[in-house]
């Protein structure tokens, strides 16, 4: 997501927050939140508020703190008045909503990272909205190369054929370097995957050489190492062409931070948060 839709979202959300001085606490009104979240329909944004609440109380977190159902009043065509649900959510709610949520939608991506960061500074959201893309590319290669495995052991080859067709597949991709010197390279661990300290845009170019091998592998009955190795190489050498049209190779780009470290501060930051929300006022109608 690039910054000036960063700032068009953010501008949106902003504009939504409530206070409470006394309790000093920020808060928001989930039927003002639910459009901002791409939801059309109250009924099935209030499922995915009640996912949320279930899991508040599986952290063992007081739900009352942070979801409060209310009553407001709402203006009929005819100039008449009735009552709709609503709820008073803390930045804590708020943010277990957004993780219920589908991350492949911008709202919803950005709101993982608006409500998760105590400040709204625009440059620590962008930072953790790059943090979710690059888990998520992440996650959709880890889950091609597990559905490649499982197309080749179909067609005849182990798991040690697998590692020569993913190695060779590698070497294409980055221009003759082997996966152990492309880790040479970055500084990862011998144990440790490559892709774990690839940037986005290369763990991406990964995850499309390997979701093309499957859709070859399957559409043309691709039978063992030699063939699927093959298929998987030219695919490989297509991605890094094309990223070689932009002016970009794959093998000189910087390494990323290890994706382990990351996750386990994003895993701390989550836990620090529902205190750091507040709780909302005892009683408010």
């Amino acid at each position: 997501m690039d910054k000036k839709r960063v700032s068009q979202i953010k501008e949106q959300f902003d504009l939504i927050i409530h206070s409470d001085e006394a309790a000093n606490i920020e808060f928001w009104h989930a039927r003002e939140l639910m459009p901002l979240l791409g939801y059309e329909r109250w009924e099935n944004f209030d499922k995915a508020i009640s996912r949320a609440i279930e899991s508040c109380e599986t952290s063992g977190i007081k739900v009352s703190d942070h979801f409060r159902e209310v009553t407001k009043m709402v203006s009929l065509g005819s100039g008449a008045q009735r009552p709709v649900k609503d709820y008073m959510l803390t930045r804590y709610a708020c943010y277990l909503i957004a993780q219920n949520g589908d991350p492949k939608k911008e709202e919803i991506a950005f709101a993982q990272s608006y409500f998760a960061v105590q400040t709204r500074k625009q440059e620590l959201i962008e930072e953790r909205i790059a943090l979710i893309e690059r888990t998520e590319a992440r996650g959709r290669l880890r889950e091609s190369e597990k559905r490649l495995s499982q197309n080749i052991y179909e067609r005849g080859v182990d798991d040690a054929g697998f590692g020569r067709i993913r190695s060779k597949g590698d070497c294409a991709l980055f221009g003759g370097y082997t996966t152990q010197e492309m880790k040479n390279r970055l500084g990862a661990k011998d144990t440790r995957p490559l892709a774990d300290f690839l940037p986005t845009l290369t763990i991406a170019a990964k995850n499309l050489a390997t979701e093309m091998t499957n859709y070859n592998v399957e559409e043309k009955d691709l039978q063992g190492e030699h063939a699927i190795t093959g298929e998987h190489v030219q695919n490989n050498l297509s991605v890094r062409e094309m990223l070689g049209n932009r002016g970009i190779k794959p093998e000189d780009l910087p390494p990323a931070e290890d994706i382990k470290k990351l996750e386990r501060r994003v895993k701390s930051q989550e836990k620090k948060l529902a205190a750091q929300s507040g709780k909302l006022p005892e009683n408010r109608l």
